[in-house]
C-alpha cells in the first residue's frame, strides 16, 4: 500500500497509510445506521468504544461525534437535524456537506448489521493502535545509540497500553484529503498527450506537471491572440495562470525545460529575424531625428533674412516624419520568473501577450510584495481577464494597452502556495481565484532508475506542432475570435447549470465560490487550447466542437479536486489555521525540556495571543481530537456547542516525538 504525505503534516509526524476501501465503507455503515434507527445509537456506542477515537476518516469522527452529543443530550436524530448541528458547529462543509449524509445512509444495506460493522471499525483501529504502538518500540530497537533500558521501558509501556486499551494510534495530519486524481492526460491533443506521457516516464514524475506546463504553452501561444465566444456577450482569452506544486528534489527543472523548450527557440529565431528589420528602422528613425535637429540648429541661428514660418513648417514636418517610423521592439513571448510589477506592466505595454513561465516560485514572492511595503496585485488581475491596463508610469512610448493577456506557468513548492494564501488581498481581491492549481503526489521513493528516453519522434512532433502555433499565431495582425458552435455553446450551459448547484450553501464549492465562479470561464478557455492543438495547420478557425468542450470540463474537474486541498493547504479554513498554531506549540518543549501530556482548553488559550477566550479554541481542539492528536477525558457531558472548559485532553506522545526518531509514549 501506498504511502501518502499529506500538505500541512509536522515534520516529526509518521506518514498515515490510508485505511482500506472496506474500512470506509464499514465507517459509513455505521452512520447510516444510526441514521436509519437511532434507537441502535447506544449499542453502537459501546460496540465501538468511540472515547478512543476508532474512526479512521476525520470526518466520520466528526459526525459521529455530533450524533452522540446529540443523543446524550436528548435531543432526536435523524438527517435533517444532524445538519443542522454540524452547521452551527462549522463542520458541515468539513465532513462533505448535506449529500455526504445521505451517501453514508445509501451505503448502509440494513439498521439491522450496524453492531457487525461497528465490530469491523473497532477491529481495524485496534489494528491500527497495535501497527502504531509496536512500530515506534521497533525504531527506537533499532537505534544503536537508544539507551537499551529506555527501548525496554518503551515496549513495556506499549504493552501495558494495549492490554488498557489506551494506546495511540497514528493521527491523521490537518488537512489531509484523500487520494487526489491524476491529471486525465488522455484529454488532451494526442502529439501533446504523447510528450506528456513520455516526459513523465523518463523524469519518473507524476504526468499532472508536465500535463500542467504543456497547457501553460498552448496559452503562451494562444494567449491573447485567439478569443473564444460562447455566445453574443460572452467571449474568454485563452491565457490561463497554471501552478502545479510540488516539493524539492521532484525534477521539476528537467518538466519544465522539456515542456517549454519550443517556447524559448521560437523566441530566439524571432528576435533574430526581425534584427536586420530593427536596425533598420533604428537607422531611419535616428537619420530623422537627426535632420530634425540640424533644421533646429539652423533656426537657431536664424537672422532676420530667413523666413520664419518656412522653417518652422519644415522643422515640424521633419519631427513628424521622425515620430511617423516605429521602431519595431524586440519580439518577446515570456518573461522571467521574478519580475516585478512595474516592468511586467511596461512589457505588457510593449508586446500585450506575455507568458511569465518558471520552475520555482519567485513570482508568487513578487507578488506577495518581497520588494514593495505592499503588494502590488493590479497587473496580475488585469492581465489576467484581459482589462484595460493603465499607469501613469507607462511612457509615451508605452501607451496603455487594452486586452492585455498575461500567461503564467510556474512549479513552486507546496509551501509557497501558503505565503501566497497569507499575501494581504490575495483572496479578497480575486487573485487566489484565477489560477488553476495542481497538487499531485511526489514519487521520490518510488521511482525506476533506468528508465526510456522520451523517443525522438515524439519530441520533434511536439517541437514541430508546437512551434508551428506559436509562429501562426504570432504573424496574425490582430486577435482573432472562435466561436463554439450550438451543440458546444449547449455543453456549456449544462456545465453552468451544473456548477450553479454547487455554488449553494452547503454545497462541495460553496466555501471557494471566488474560484469556482471562474471555473466556466477557464473550462471554455481550457476548450479553445484544446481546439487549437486539435487543428494546427489547418482548421483552428472554425467553431469549436462539443468534444472539446467535454474533454475541457474533465481537466477542469481535475484542477477543482486538486484547488479542494490546495484551500486546505492554505489554511482557508480558519479552524485548521488555529489548530496548525496548537500542534506547534504542543511540539515545544516546556523551560523544564518536558513535553505536555494533558492541556485542558485555558492553556491553549494562554498558548497565543491569537486566542482570546475558550470559545476561539474549541474549534482547533475539536479539530485536534477528530484527527487524532488528542483525547477527551470528560468530566461533564457537552451539549450541541461543545464540550465544558473543565475537559482535560491527553495529548498524543508523537508530539513529544524528535524529528531524529520516536521515543516512548
Amino acid at each position: 500500500m501506498t504511502t501518502q504525505y499529506a500538505p500541512g503534516q509536522p515534520s516529526n509526524v509518521i506518514p498515515f497509510t490510508p485505511a482500506p476501501a472496506e474500512v470506509l465503507a464499514a465507517e459509513q455503515a455505521v452512520i447510516g445506521a444510526a441514521l436509519l434507527d437511532p434507537t441502535r445509537i447506544p449499542d453502537l456506542a459501546q460496540a465501538l468504544n468511540a472515547d478512543a477515537g476508532v474512526f479512521y476518516h476525520p470526518a466520520h469522527e466528526t459526525i459521529w461525534r455530533t450524533i452522540t452529543r446529540m443523543a446524550a443530550g436528548g435531543h432526536p436524530v435523524d438527517p435533517l437535524l444532524l445538519t443542522d448541528a454540524l452547521r452551527a458547529a462549522g463542520d458541515l462543509t468539513r465532513v462533505g456537506g448535506p449529500g455526504y449524509l445521505h451517501t453514508c445512509i445509501q451505503a448502509t444495506p440494513t439498521a439491522a448489521n450496524g453492531d457487525y460493522y461497528a465490530e469491523l471499525v473497532r477491529a481495524a483501529a485496534e489494528r491500527r493502535r497495535i501497527g502504531a504502538a509496536t512500530g515506534r518500540v521497533a525504531h527506537m530497537a533499532t537505534d544503536g545509540h537508544a539507551d537499551l533500558a529506555d527501548v525496554r521501558t518503551a515496549a513495556l509501556a506499549a504493552l501495558h497500553d494495549l492490554a488498557a486499551g489506551e494506546a495511540w494510534h497514528e493521527p491523521v495530519p490537518l488537512g489531509s484529503h484523500g487520494a487526489l486524481p491524476t491529471f486525465p492526460v488522455h484529454a488532451l491533443p494526442a502529439w501533446v498527450r504523447d510528450h506528456v506521457s513520455a516526459v513523465a516516464e523518463f523524469t519518473q514524475t507524476p504526468p499532472d506537471m508536465a500535463a500542467t506546463m504543456a497547457l501553460a504553452a498552448l496559452a503562451t501561444a494562444a494567449g491573447g491572440r485567439v478569443n473564444v465566444e460562447i455566445r453574443p456577450g460572452w467571449s474568454e482569452q485563452t491565457n490561463l495562470f497554471l501552478v502545479c506544486a510540488m516539493p524539492p528534489a521532484s525534477r521539476k527543472s528537467d518538466v519544465f525545460a522539456a515542456m517549454t523548450a519550443p517556447i524559448y527557440r521560437v523566441e530566439d529565431d524571432l528576435r533574430e529575424e526581425s534584427r536586420a528589420r530593427i536596425i533598420e528602422a533604428q537607422a531611419a528613425k535616428e537619420t530623422a531625428e537627426a535632420e530634425v535637429e540640424a533644421l533646429m540648429a539652423r533656426a537657431r541661428k536664424a537672422g532676420d533674412h530667413l523666413d520664419r514660418a518656412q522653417l518652422i513648417a519644415e522643422v515640424s514636418g521633419a519631427r513628424m516624419l521622425a515620430e511617423e517610423i516605429q521602431v519595431p521592439p524586440t519580439p518577446r513571448l515570456t518573461v522571467s520568473g521574478d519580475i516585478t510589477p512595474e516592468p511586467l506592466t511596461h512589457q505588457l505595454a510593449i508586446h500585450r501577450c506575455l507568458a511569465a513561465l518558471s520552475p520555482e516560485g519567485d513570482l508568487f514572492d513578487i507578488i506577495a510584495g518581497r520588494y514593495s511595503a505592499r503588494p502590488n496585485l493590479g497587473v496580475f488581475l488585469q492581465a489576467h481577464k484581459g482589462e484595460r491596463l493603465q499607469t501613469d508610469r507607462i511612457t509615451r512610448e508605452q501607451p496603455t494597452i487594452d486586452k492585455p493577456a498575461l500567461t503564467i506557468g510556474v512549479t513552486p513548492q507546496p509551501a509557497v502556495l501558503q505565503e501566497l494564501g497569507a499575501t494581504p488581498g490575495a483572496r479578497d481581491r480575486g487573485l487566489l481565484a484565477r489560477f488553476l492549481y495542481s497538487l499531485p503526489p511526489s514519487n521520490l521513493g518510488y521511482r525506476k532508475i533506468r528508465t526510456t528516453p522520451v523517443p525522438e519522434a515524439v519530441a520533434r512532433t511536439y517541437d514541430t506542432k508546437l512551434a508551428t502555433l506559436i509562429r501562426t499565431l504570432v504573424d496574425l495582425p490582430e486577435a482573432v475570435t472562435v466561436p463554439l458552435n450550438p451543440a458546444a455553446d449547449l455543453a456549456v450551459e449544462k456545465l453552468q447549470d451544473q456548477l450553479e448547484i454547487q455554488l449553494r450553501p452547503d454545497e462541495p464549492l460553496a466555501h471557494i465560490r471566488d474560484w469556482a465562479g471562474k471555473l466556466v470561464g477557464h473550462t471554455v478557455r481550457i476548450a479553445g487550447l484544446l481546439h487549437l492543438a486539435d487543428h494546427v495547420s489547418t482548421g483552428w478557425g472554425n467553431p469549436i466542437q462539443p468534444s472539446a468542450v467535454d474533454r475541457a470540463a474533465e481537466i477542469a474537474e481535475y484542477y477543482t479536486a486538486h484547488t479542494l486541498a490546495v484551500f486546505d493547504l492554505i489554511a482557508a479554513d480558519p479552524a485548521t489555521e488555529d489548530a496548525h498554531a496548537i500542534l506547534q506549540w504542543l511540539q515545544r518543549p516546556k523551560q523544564d525540556g518536558t513535553h505536555r501530556r494533558h492541556i485542558k482548553a485555558h492553556d491553549a488559550v494562554a498558548s497565543s495571543r491569537r486566542f482570546k477566550k475558550v470559545a476561539d479554541v474549541e474549534p482547533a481542539l475539536n479539530l485536534l481530537e477528530q484527527h487524532g492528536y488528542l483525547r477527551a477525558d470528560h468530566t461533564t457531558a457537552g451539549g450541541l456547542r461543545g464540550r465544558q472548559p473543565a475537559t482535560t485532553y491527553r495529548v498524543h506522545p508523537i508530539l513529544s516525538t524528535p524529528a531524529d526518531g520516536p521515543k516512548a509514549p
